[in-house]
């Protein structure tokens, strides 16, 4: 059956199989790129958190480039490298953290970083008073303005009622 060939084009950096200028990819189209069978695609993804591709309406996995090329560096290390599951994940966690900026190394970060620790202390603490409930008292409660004010009460109207109103009719008796 012909539709079962690899694809195969020049090598380059997604592990020897080119990837076709597209937005998606179905999974067989992924399972002839990584020339395995597309149950071990449905595996990968239960086992690798990187490899989550979308779906579409019909339930239909749909590939994004990247997701192919995690495939075939999943296949890459499970085949070639000879890395268990485990530890075929490990090695793309600490590649996931290698990639995302280090702040130390940005200019003016430490700044910024510092800034957003005071603000999620703050923020914290924010969160913390409003989760108390609101009759408990405390050290905080005494420096809190009150919530709840007493207003005085009102005596209620003790005059007759207006008789130049045009809903006014008098009883008679």
């Amino acid at each position: 059956m012909a539709h079962n060939q690899p694809i195969r084009g020049n090598t380059h950096a997604s592990g020897g199989a080119e990837i076709p200028d597209k937005l998606y990819f179905r999974i067989g189209e992924v399972a002839r790129l990584c020339e395995v069978p597309a149950y071990v695609l449905r595996f990968w993804e239960s086992e690798f958190p990187q490899l989550k591709p979308n779906k579409g309406g019909t339930g239909q996995r749909l590939y994004r480039r990247r997701d192919v090329e995690m495939a075939l560096r999943v296949k890459s290390l499970l085949y070639d490298e000879g890395y268990t599951i485990p530890g075929a994940r490990q090695v793309l966690k600490s590649e996931f953290k290698q990639k995302e900026p280090q702040l130390a190394l940005i200019p003016g970060a430490a700044t910024d970083a510092r800034k957003l620790q005071g603000l999620r202390r703050e923020l914290q603490a924010i969160a913390a008073l409003l989760a108390q409930p609101i009759g408990k008292s405390d050290d905080n409660a005494s420096q809190m303005p009150s919530r709840t004010k007493a207003v005085p009460m009102r005596s209620p109207r003790t005059s007759a009622p207006r008789t130049d109103s045009p809903l006014f009719k008098p009883t008679s008796n």
